[in-house]
């Protein structure tokens, strides 16, 4: 029976504990400013969109901390026994956002409130959707290699981001030139939707669970997380 080597060896794990700490760090900052923004705007134009993003973003940032705080541990011990909590914190951000964006969207529908123009968020609804898919593709792809479930999740959080980016951009613009208030809310329970499946799948740990040590090559299959629905084998 032949041994086989699973996951990266030492060294690259470094570098890409390394990588993911910058991408997290990264998605922490360009969130902080984000929602600065987002909540100055919403409040200056009565948008409650405006308002749900900027505090979606306060979320991405809770997430995105939970998991600089597993990285910083030098130890990789360390880091797998910080696993679990973190992945609970990411699972709870998720049911969080999609519990204020359901109670954001049925106020809109109900009509609450109309919400005047705003370019200022329609210019960070853009550069967020150009932005987000970059980060969140480049922390997936170390994530998935490095095995790190909470890496995977956060990665998912983000480009969550990048959809309700899209969903925010076309209810600003629908609102600015075809005075359309009803696409944005209606599109942002899917969203809901999809926040809530993620949330589940990171509080089961399905995120990612690559093998990262040697094992005999007939177990390879059973070690490895794809059959438990595992998304990076």
């Amino acid at each position: 029976m032949t041994a086989i080597s699973l996951g990266p060896s030492p060294a690259r794990r470094d570098t890409l504990t390394r990588r993911i700490r910058l991408l997290v760090g990264a998605t922490i900052a360009y969130n902080v400013i984000e929602a600065i923004v987002a909540i100055t705007a919403g409040t200056l134009a009565s948008s409650t969109a405006l308002i749900g993003f900027g505090l979606d973003s306060v979320i991405e940032v809770s997430s995105a901390t939970a998991v600089a705080w597993q990285f910083s541990a030098r130890d990789p011990a360390v880091r797998e026994a910080r696993e679990q909590r973190t992945l609970r914190i990411i699972a709870v951000s998720f049911f969080a956002l999609a519990a204020y964006v359901t109670v954001d969207a049925a106020r809109a529908l109900t009509g609450t409130g109309e919400a005047d123009h705003s370019i200022p968020g329609i210019v960070l609804a853009a550069l967020s959707l150009a932005i987000m898919p970059f980060l969140s593709a480049a922390q997936r792809k170390a994530g998935r290699e490095l095995g790190s479930a909470t890496a995977v999740a956060d990665s998912k959080q983000t480009l969550l981001c990048t959809y309700l980016s899209a969903v925010l951009l076309v209810g600003l613009l629908a609102n600015l030139l075809l005075g359309w208030s009803w696409a944005d809310p209606i599109a942002a329970l899917v969203i809901a939707a999809i926040a809530v499946k993620e949330g589940s799948d990171a509080w089961q740990g399905k995120g990612c669970c690559a093998p990262t040590t040697h094992v005999p090559a007939a177990s390879a299959a059973a070690t490895c997380g794809c059959a438990k629905g595992c998304d990076c084998c």
